[in-house]
């Protein structure tokens, strides 16, 4: 073998340690405020130079201009603030039962193989059943009322949230079980005091996720003879091609839906402060 042919191997390229390109670390605070303003001032900009240079119909892209418009004369007229509530009436009691409910159920299937193997097929075939196929047998069992609506989110929350909690508690590591009896500790304890502190970050994160379908829901559900609600307002809006109003609909679940996002977020560090940490 000619050894002077051999070259010493060349260097892969890797990207440059800038800051904006670190790998796991935070970026400094105004960076991120920076970036933060500009996710949602640049879409405004955007919408803004479209409507006014763009020469589009208003019926098919209103202006941000018109659309605060229409905010401010459904405000006026308390119609906004009435199909706010009754949405957020809806969306919280159907969530709220939903994750009261499959919590527990997903950490037993996670903890207990029994509980997975009894539960998780059955739950694996709702899933994949869209929740609004489930309207026609709901007005046949509980009317048009508020039930229905409420039932609706429900069963789009309750099915994904236990599996996404049970996948949570499953893959905690066995060795801090082991480490749980070692010390003493029987089955209800390291349950409680060593398993859930352990998943309740991953728990809280699957409702955040599962928040966004109940909102997603929500539309779907005041199609059921609602005579309130942002998704009525969508809906009713669309059939008179009032399109600044099907905007003002849509931003104002948008914009509740960050609250709640910030909320969880905020819970999680309140909460959890040693995951935080680790993020």
């Amino acid at each position: 073998m000619n050894t002077g042919s051999m070259r010493p191997p060349s260097n892969p390229k890797t990207l440059s340690p800038t800051v904006f390109w670190r790998l796991a670390e935070d970026i400094p605070r105004p960076l991120n405020t920076l970036l933060v303003a500009t996710s949602i001032g640049l879409p405004l900009l955007i919408w803004w130079l479209v409507t006014t240079f763009g020469n589009v119909d208003p019926k098919f892209l209103p202006s941000p201009a018109k659309v605060l418009e229409a905010f401010g004369r459904l405000w006026r007229t308390r119609e906004l603030l009435k199909d706010t509530v009754a949405s957020l009436w809806r969306v919280g009691v159907g969530f709220l039962l939903a994750v009261v409910l499959s919590i527990p159920v997903g950490v037993l299937m996670g903890s207990f193989a029994s509980i997975r193997a009894l539960l998780e097929p059955l739950f694996g075939l709702m899933r994949y059943m869209p929740a609004p196929a489930f309207i026609p047998l709901l007005i046949l069992y509980l009317g048009i009322g508020e039930e229905p609506k409420i039932t609706l989110i429900f069963i789009g929350v309750f099915f994904f949230n236990s599996l996404m909690v049970m996948d949570t508690v499953k893959f905690v590591s066995k060795d801090l079980i082991e480490a749980a009896y070692t010390l003493g500790g029987d089955r209800w304890q390291t349950l409680t005091q060593v398993i859930f502190p352990h998943v309740l970050p991953g728990i809280i994160d699957a409702c955040r996720i599962n928040l966004a379908a109940a909102w997603q829901l929500v539309i779907v559900s005041e199609l059921i003879a609602a005579t309130e609600g942002l998704g009525r307002r969508i809906s009713v809006a669309g059939r008179f091609l009032r399109t600044d109003e099907i905007f003002v609909g849509l931003i104002v679940i948008g914009i509740i839906g960050l609250t709640f996002d910030l909320l969880f977020q905020w819970l999680l560090r309140v909460s959890c402060k040693w995951a935080s940490q680790k993020r």
